[in-house]
């Protein structure tokens, strides 16, 4: 069975879960097996709106921004809110087996992933590109120079190029260090990694303008990069 189809049987295995499950399994708060599940299984995710206009930016159509939103990042929260109501149902019925329990527990965290990942990637569209502030010395600082980090994320993202992923820059907060992060899927950021700047390598972020030519999609990104929030997300991450 592949990946799509697994995911398809979850998903329709949930639906009769959800139908069969009590009306008080699908209010917020929720109430299950004497556990008060709300917020955690109350799936009430909204997608967040755009924090610019998708028409001004540098070289990124706004077809394809607008069909990234709609189709790729909603479709997450959707999903999200659909495998949290599965999980009340679930968590509802003592008798539930434990490795369906668990595949529902994995789709959890890569539509966690995905809509977290996208809030961040749309967040921190929408600048000029041109990094300032505390985060470009500490990324200078870091990586020996500005121009050397930005060489080890683009060569970061492309490596991801042709099949899926994220490019991550984070602060690991464990060892309390700047890293770019190669990301194969929504589940494989670091342990201790707090997200300052997220690049969608995806093909459905950038294949609509751009085909196969990752390369010029990075290009592109990088002069859209809103570094203000970047710096924000620094500051956040180092103070914490």
């Amino acid at each position: 069975m592949t990946e799509l189809d697994r995911r398809t049987a979850l998903l329709t295995l949930g639906a009769g879960l959800a139908a069969a499950a009590p009306a008080s399994l699908h209010a917020a708060p929720v109430a299950a097996a004497g556990l008060l599940a709300a917020p955690a299984f109350r799936g009430m995710h909204q997608p967040r709106p755009l924090p610019f206009d998708p028409a001004k930016l540098h070289g990124l159509s706004e077809r394809l921004i607008r069909s990234h939103w709609e189709n790729n990042y909603s479709g997450s929260v959707k999903a999200l809110n659909l495998i949290e109501g599965r999980l009340a149902a679930a968590l509802a019925d003592k008798d539930f087996p434990p490795l369906v329990y668990g595949d529902l527990k994995r789709e959890e965290l890569h539509r966690t992933g995905s809509v977290v990942l996208h809030e961040l990637y749309f967040a921190n569209l929408g600048g000029d590109g041109r990094a300032a502030g505390g985060i470009q010395q500490a990324l200078a600082q870091a990586f020996g120079s500005f121009g050397d980090w930005e060489t080890d994320f683009r060569r970061t993202a492309l490596a991801l190029a042709g099949g899926s992923g994220w490019a991550l820059l984070a602060f690991n907060a464990h060892t309390g260090s700047l890293h770019n992060y190669w990301m194969w899927d929504h589940m494989h950021a670091p342990a201790s990694g707090i997200p300052l700047l997220a690049l969608d390598m995806y093909e459905h972020s950038y294949h609509m303008d751009f085909g196969a030519a990752a390369a010029r999609y990075i290009d592109v990104f990088m002069t859209n990069v809103n570094w203000e929030e970047v710096d924000r997300r620094f500051r956040r991450a180092t103070a914490a």
